[in-house]
């Protein structure tokens, strides 16, 4: 009998699969059973190929060149990564591998990767597809026994394919053309140029706003404050304007009192996009970060389902596992067993809807019970999260009652509004509201005014989790790319954190007015999603979507290489490079700014500020900078130029250069590692996301 060859994402999870499934002989890249073979990618192994590799013409860069409209993009393996795919290859081609499984993630990109692999290694045989929501040995175990044919899955291959060759086409192209006429690393993307112009649009509301002082008329009647209804809430521009009609305010009577009692049931379950906001909101972390930290709980602690859904419903067939699910997470939250005394009684039936669930069903815990010893500090405020989410399914509806209380004097009407809960349901036991005493119908109401001074309000820059709002209102990503693509902006230098919210920085903004309109709007990108969601589900064909795209692409190519904009590089300086003359660029890095020569042909690069460290300089004893060489960090001396070698640790070396090492120090002194690259070059790597 022959053995399957399966192929997982990462080794962390084939380890998890072998364990599951007794293949428990370590082969060092691969894990070997009586049936099974499970072998691992890390990640992507392979990528499109670069322009270079396909034309020879493209090799330099230039406007004469583009657009670059490849006949056939060709795949080619990524750095380091030959080893695990011939190993791939050799087990793909062993006689006794009679079938393979293709058990990277359940998605999109999951489905490249596999792909990508199989098609590079010329894979001969039967494919079969694992497709799971959660990492427990449970649903491992059921998952293999009801294996899919591969071939259910070509329409997703299809569009995961045509989102890689579209961002290609468009980001390449775009960015070349950009970066070789304005001779700066001008990075733009089908998804990530409509998302900046998103960050800018708000900035733009901030920069025109002008604060205007209004006054505000409020009755103050048996501890309750009421304000005026108005039409125009910012009508009175003076106080003499607001005192000449409180002025005209006798005496009121309550003309209306009604109650209303509501109810309000749990809110859906979360989805990723909905997760990253709510960890934003709360805990100030980053898209990227929620990211990490949900997949981990998912592929490591295997505590919750599949982290990159964009359903917030569950399937049908989910309701059989609730009861384990509610189990697992009593310790975290001693209400789940009261619902399990209650049978596991649904409350939200809505939640349960086979027509909104996509490839996945939302994000939920599993029946396993998490070991939270194991748990970071930040992992555990996702997973409560999740799990806090997840019981609002079991909880009782929220329930108010709202009492309002309409006053007037004479033609103006003041509302008093106070609401009361009767049962907190599944929202967390609010701060009671203090008593007050209870209005009546005709009672007489004696004046009692009061007039503020207010000043309107700009609107507030965009968080993180506002702006993954906005790209999911407009399509822009899925759940699985929108954290990369915010991080990316940032790596590109064209807009950057502040705090908890987001800004364009000048080479941004400059950016989005030398790009086409029509890429800076989201609804162009936003039709391509579409149409990338059509082609994963065999409504739309891959090759009419990149005819289009094509033709996009072109057209965005040449109004970049007609644009008289012109542009200004923020990130030059006035200092000259000391080996060619040229001017430095100041860019920023995770170790500080650093400077670099503007000429490609130059290798020059240095701190921009040197730190200062706690050792003394041997001649004057003043503290030391520390400054970066090739062979790595030196102490040297501002004043007198004195330098020496460091320990590992930061600590002065015991041996005194000699005159010939002193020189050839001198030589290198604020040199980086490696040579740097060209500005080109970067732009290059930024557009492939490398």
């Amino acid at each position: 009998m022959g053995k399957q060859l399966i192929l997982a994402e990462k080794p962390s999870v084939a380890r998890d699969i072998a364990k599951i499934l007794g293949a428990n002989e370590n082969k060092k890249t691969y894990y070997e059973g009586k049936k099974v073979v499970v072998t691992w990618a890390l990640g992507h192994l392979l990528t499109l190929k670069m322009p270079e590799d396909l034309n020879k013409n493209w090799q330099k860069w230039d406007l004469e060149s583009l657009p670059m409209v490849p006949k056939y993009f060709g795949i080619k393996p990524l750095p380091r990564s030959r080893g695990q795919l011939n190993t791939i290859k050799k087990l793909a081609q062993r006689k006794d591998i009679t079938e393979a499984v293709i058990a990277t993630d359940a998605g999109r990109e999951g489905e490249l990767v596999a792909r990508w692999i199989f098609e590079y290694v010329k894979l001969q045989k039967p494919l079969k597809r694992l497709w799971i929501s959660s990492q427990t040995t449970k649903a491992v175990k059921e998952g293999f026994a009801h294996l899919k044919n591969g071939r259910d899955y070509d329409n997703l291959y299809q569009s995961a394919l045509a989102r890689s060759q579209a961002d290609w086409l468009v980001g390449l192209n775009v960015t070349r053309a950009l970066t070789v006429k304005y001779q700066d690393n001008l990075s733009a993307g089908r998804v990530q140029t409509p998302t900046l112009a998103m960050v800018r649009k708000q900035e733009e509301k901030i920069e025109r706003f002008k604060p205007q002082k209004y006054y505000q008329i409020s009755l103050l009647a048996q501890g309750q404050t009421a304000k005026m209804q108005m039409k125009n809430q910012f009508a009175f521009k003076t106080r003499q304007e607001a005192q000449d009609v409180v002025n005209q305010l006798k005496q009121g009577q309550v003309s209306k009192v009604e109650g209303k009692e509501k109810s309000q049931g749990a809110p859906l379950l979360y989805d990723l996009t909905e997760l990253q906001q709510e960890a934003n909101r709360r805990y100030g972390y980053s898209a990227k970060k929620t990211l990490s930290l949900v997949q981990s709980l998912y592929e490591i602690h295997k505590v919750v389902s599949y982290p990159r859904t964009d359903s917030k419903y569950l399937s049908n067939d989910i309701k059989a596992t609730l009861k384990d699910r509610l189990r697992a997470v009593k310790n975290l939250a001693p209400e789940a067993e009261s619902y399990l005394k209650e049978g596991a009684q649904i409350r939200q039936a809505k939640i349960f809807n086979n027509a909104k669930v996509t490839d996945h069903y939302a994000l939920i815990p599993t029946e396993q019970t998490p070991n939270y010893a194991k748990l970071s500090g930040d992992e555990h405020k996702i997973y409560t999260l999740i799990v806090k989410r997840f019981l609002g399914i079991f909880a009782k509806a929220h329930r108010i009652k709202q009492e309002k209380t309409t006053v007037n004097f004479g033609k103006e009407k003041f509302i008093f509004s106070q609401s009361r809960v009767l049962e907190a349901g599944w929202k967390e036991e609010e701060t009671p509201s203090a008593k007050v005493t209870p209005f009546k119908k005709g009672q007489t109401i004696t004046p009692n005014f009061r007039i503020e001074e207010k000043l309107t309000t700009p609107p507030a820059a965009l968080s993180e989790g506002a702006l993954l709002a906005q790209m999911e209102k407009h399509g822009l990503g899925t759940p699985a790319t929108r954290a990369e693509i915010i991080e990316k902006l940032i790596k590109s230098e064209l807009m950057e954190r502040s705090g908890n919210m987001l800004k364009v920085t000048p080479k941004g903004k400059q950016l989005l007015k030398l790009v086409n309109p029509s890429l800076v709007t989201p609804e162009l990108t936003a039709k391509w999603e579409k149409q990338l969601e059509d082609i994963a589900h065999g409504k739309f064909s891959r090759q009419a979507f990149i005819k289009e795209i094509t033709s996009e692409t072109k057209l965005l190519v040449n109004e970049v290489k007609s644009s008289q904009a012109n542009y200004q590089d923020f990130s030059l300086t006035q200092k000259k490079c000391p080996d060619c003359g040229a001017q430095l660029r100041e860019k920023n890095t995770r170790d500080g700014k650093i400077l670099i020569c503007t000429n490609t042909e130059c290798s020059y690069r240095r701190r921009a500020e040197a730190k200062v460290s706690n050792h003394r300089c041997p001649q004057c004893h003043k503290k030391m900078l520390i400054v970066t060489g090739k062979n790595g960090d030196y102490f040297k001396c501002k004043y007198d130029g004195t330098t020496e070698k460091m320990e590992k640790g930061g600590k002065k070396g015991k041996k005194k250069m000699t005159k010939r090492e002193e020189r050839r120090l001198m030589q290198k002194i604020n040199q980086d590692n490696e040579p740097q690259e060209s500005a080109l070059a970067q732009a290059l790597k930024a557009a492939m996301g490398k």
